[in-house]
């Protein structure tokens, strides 16, 4: 027997409890499509996963200012340890642009060496003409030019001063000369040795010479300068680990009644650690900008006196800078030693650090 739906009811009228329980759910396809349909449960990780990745966000910039507040509020002491940061760091740096401007000033230097071939007095003018034609086809050589024995007895002669004695001469003692210029792929000393051992078995060369001493002094030179430029920047890096490393320290020991609180509320290592790998990171990106301030006012102070200088000797030679390149390079540098010296600092003294 049915009954009228009230307002406790909890069916619709002409519905009983048991005929709904009993139901087929296939019989009502919209129904059905509901039940089976699935939970919006990728779009909430979705959201999770992006306010998690904002939240660690927002804590790397958070931390990243308030390290370079901190160093805002005492002024003296960031200034002086990032002042010796930058200087550990123009040392080296200035000298690898003074290496760079010695190696531009030589480059004409060594195309300075010369190979003198003395002709055999004999040689005719046909076969002196297919050896110079040789020569040129050489991939090694630059120049060839040809100096005659009256050319060259003229000239010592004139250089000499013994102009009466010359004179007195009944013919010519000086062979013909070729003189060989070598090419820029092949101005090394090594390469040279080699054009000049090729030249000398030659059957229409008496003799050859060539002056490279002076060429292997200089190469020798600029290898030691280019060892004692890394030598000393591996010296000053450790310095650099050094500031940085003892500069954290202090900051810790500073901060040790907050970092205990931290801990005691659950807060992990990396998270404490992060302000204190930022302060590294501030110290070295700042202390590499005053490196490369101290270099390029040095440069501008020694740039007139330079070009005054090779102006004396007709030359166009001017002082080179750090460049694009060296200058990332330098920033890239300060930022990886203050992050390894905080890094190195936080590491050990952080795990010393627990809440009593």
């Amino acid at each position: 027997m049915r009954r009228a739906r009230g307002e406790g009811d909890l069916f619709p009228a002409g519905t009983d409890a048991g005929d709904d329980a009993g139901a087929d759910p296939a019989g009502d396809p919209a129904r059905a499509r509901a039940e089976t349909a699935p939970r919006p449960r990728t779009g909430l990780r979705r959201l999770g996963l992006l306010r998690r990745c904002k939240a660690y966000g927002e804590h790397h910039l958070q931390s990243l200012l308030d390290s370079l507040g901190r160093l805002t509020r005492n002024p003296v002491a960031g200034v002086m340890t990032i002042a010796v940061i930058g200087i550990a760091l123009a040392l080296p740096a200035g000298l690898h642009v003074v290496l760079k401007n010695v190696q531009a000033l030589s480059a004409g230097w060594e195309n300075a060496a010369q190979i003198s071939l003395f002709l055999r007095k004999d040689l005719r003018e046909e076969r002196l003409r297919k050896l110079v034609s040789e020569l040129k086809a050489m991939p090694e050589v630059a120049v060839v030019s040809y100096v005659s024995p009256d050319e060259a007895l003229a000239e010592f002669q004139r250089l000499s001063g013994f102009g009466d004695a010359v004179n007195a001469l009944q013919q010519n003692p000086l062979p013909g000369v070729l003189i060989v210029q070598p090419a820029l792929a092949a101005s090394a000393p090594a390469a040279v040795e080699g054009l000049l051992e090729r030249l000398r078995g030659h059957p229409d060369v008496e003799l050859a010479q060539l002056d490279m001493e002076w060429v292997k002094r200089l190469y020798a030179m600029m290898e030691i300068a280019r060892r004692g430029v890394a030598v000393l920047a591996s010296v000053l890096a450790l310095a650099v680990l050094l500031i940085v490393g003892n500069t954290i320290r202090l900051a810790i020991q500073n901060r040790r009644d907050e970092i205990e609180v931290q801990k005691l509320i659950g807060a992990t290592d990396a998270f404490i650690r992060r302000p204190f790998l930022y302060s590294g990171f501030w110290h070295g990106l700042l202390g590499a900008v005053i490196a490369w301030l101290l270099v390029n006012v040095s440069l501008w102070a020694l740039s007139a006196p330079v070009a005054r200088l090779s102006s004396l000797y007709d030359s166009r030679f001017e002082l080179g800078g750090l460049g694009w390149g060296t200058t990332l390079y330098l920033m890239l540098f300060g930022i990886l030693l203050g992050f390894i010296g905080a890094w190195l600092a936080v590491d050990r003294h952080l795990r010393t650090i627990e809440p009593s």
